[in-house]
């Protein structure tokens, strides 16, 4: 890499700030969650973060946390993500790549509709051998 000038440290000073806004959660009701355990790395769930963060700022909200976890158990499906909107069921994706993920803030937080195609859910706990 070569030498930043003080223009181009600015520039990532805000692009930092402006991911990091998005991860604090007071003052905003709307929740997403992305599975980042090492399948969800594995099958580009960082490419699922960046969509997110990129249609989150394009659609201009301000209430929606964006934040990590690690492996929610649906491997198969990877990359899963959790939303959170009030009103709406708690709502579990997989098979979350940008195009989704751009999907799922249009839809799901914006027009308040699910996006069907998407929905898996954990197994239930009845079903569950140890």
């Amino acid at each position: 890499m070569g030498k930043m000038t003080l223009e181009d440290l600015r520039k990532l000073r805000e692009s930092k700030k402006n991911e990091i806004e998005k991860r604090e959660t007071e003052g905003k009701d709307i929740e997403i969650v992305i599975g980042m355990g090492t399948c969800g790395i594995a099958a580009g769930a960082k490419e699922s973060l960046d969509a997110f963060i990129n249609a989150i700022d394009n659609a201009g909200l301000k209430n929606v946390s964006v934040k990590q976890t690690g492996c929610m158990g649906l491997c198969y499906v990877e990359p899963t993500v959790s939303v959170k909107v009030p009103g709406m069921p708690d709502t579990i994706y997989g098979k979350v790549d940008g195009e989704v993920a751009t999907k799922i803030v249009e839809e799901h937080i914006v027009n308040k509709t699910l996006v069907n195609n998407h929905i898996f859910d954990k197994p239930a706990a009845d079903i569950i051998t140890e």
